[in-house]
């Protein structure tokens, strides 16, 4: 196990609520996030000397804490490659506490992502303008129509499908379970709304073989995470979840969605280095966790997540889904809060605050006994993950 491993737990998480129109500034969801995360932590915005987000994230650490009233900064960080900065936030802030180079970090997303700057919509800044590496990267796939996440994701979902098998009723399996664990969430957008498959099989084509319901909200909102070290965690009113492995990953020939220059094309290798790490870091092994909450913005990447991660072998995901085992009462659920296709997409946030309350015992979906549970960030982009554990 590394050094980094218990060393420091999450003992606070906060949120806006979820919606299509926030009526309120990015900079304004950041503060209420973060003042709701040290409400729910019992710390004040005086305790806080460390700040760190995504790249991506418009709100500056400086102003975010000019905003939530947190006097000084020791530390701050700011992490790429959209969603699959999530969990990695929370390592640069566990590292930082274990560290010793500051106290109480609060790691937070913010965005108007459905009433503002749409990621899944087609991006022509990202095929034009000044000479870059990202530039270069978009150069092939743009100018075949290859302009959105989901076109994109789905050239390496049709080469699963042929190399393993996989049909689309598998992919629409995952999207399922999400929304029946985001029916019972009143917090989620599709709160008492279900799918059943032939549903998903009837919704319209995004991006052939993806369905409309294989695909992640857009959502206005914003999630902050309090890492503080275990020691001081004990002092505070939460049950605090461990941070057993905390990891990131960017793997051989990698692109930003579109590493499709890889002999196989059929997996996440980047996921797998995560995977390798986690379960290194903590000593601890996939059948070790009683749940999951895998990075879901489209269906395909869950199932290799289960692959890559160790759960089932290579293209064995379908059936190991195929019995329910991903909903509660199976032998690994997955998403409870709903997932990113069911509660809300904050670039992952959400589900690590989903792991916490698992961790906590208060998830609206409470897998029974779980005491470890781990949580992925982005696919398709260089990405990071987490295992979370009570003991």
């Amino acid at each position: 196990m590394s050094g980094l491993s218990r060393s420091a737990a999450i003992v606070g998480i906060g949120a806006t609520d979820f919606s299509k129109d926030s009526g309120r500034s990015e900079l304004r969801l950041a503060a209420e996030a973060v003042t709701a995360a040290l409400a729910d932590a019992g710390l004040t915005p005086a305790d806080v000397d460390g700040l760190t987000t995504f790249t991506m994230d418009t709100n500056t650490q400086a102003a975010v804490a000019r905003a939530a009233g947190i006097p000084s900064l020791k530390f701050f960080s700011n992490i790429p490659f959209g969603g699959g900065a999530a969990a990695a936030t929370v390592q640069q802030a566990a590292m930082a506490v274990a560290t010793g180079i500051a106290d109480v970090v609060v790691a937070y997303r913010a965005f108007n992502e459905r009433s503002g700057n749409r990621f899944g919509q087609f991006a022509t800044h990202l095929a034009t303008g000044n000479p870059s590496s990202s530039g270069v990267d978009n150069a092939f796939s743009y100018t075949h129509g290859l302009g959105t996440p989901a076109a994109q994701v789905a050239m390496v979902a049709r080469r699963y499908m042929h190399v393993y098998g996989a049909r689309s009723e598998d992919f629409g399996r995952v999207a399922v379970a999400d929304r029946k664990h985001a029916a019972v969430n009143p917090a989620a957008h599709f709160y008492g709304k279900p799918i059943t498959l032939e549903e998903h099989q009837a919704s319209r084509w995004i991006a052939e073989p993806l369905h409309l319901l294989d695909c992640c909200q857009e959502t206005d909102g914003g999630v902050a995470i309090v890492v503080t070290s275990a020691e001081r965690a004990k002092d505070l009113p939460n049950k605090p979840a461990l941070i057993a492995g905390a990891a990131q990953g960017s793997g051989a020939d990698q692109y930003v969605m579109t590493s499709y220059y890889r002999d196989a094309m059929t997996g996440l290798p980047e996921m797998g280095l995560v995977g390798d790490q986690l379960w290194a870091q903590s000593g601890l092994r996939p059948e070790d966790m009683q749940a999951g909450i895998l990075y879901d913005h489209f269906t395909p990447f869950v199932l290799m997540q289960l692959e890559e991660l160790g759960f089932c072998g290579r293209g064995e995901a379908k059936d190991f889904i195929a019995d329910g085992a991903i909903e509660i009462g199976g032998r690994l659920p997955l998403n409870t809060h709903g997932g990113q296709l069911g509660e809300a997409y904050i670039h992952g946030m959400n589900g690590i605050a989903e792991g916490v309350r698992q961790i906590r015992g208060t998830s609206v979906n409470q897998v029974r006994g779980l005491e470890n549970i781990v949580v992925t960030a982005g696919t398709g982009v260089p990405t990071s993950g987490l295992v979370l554990t009570a003991n």
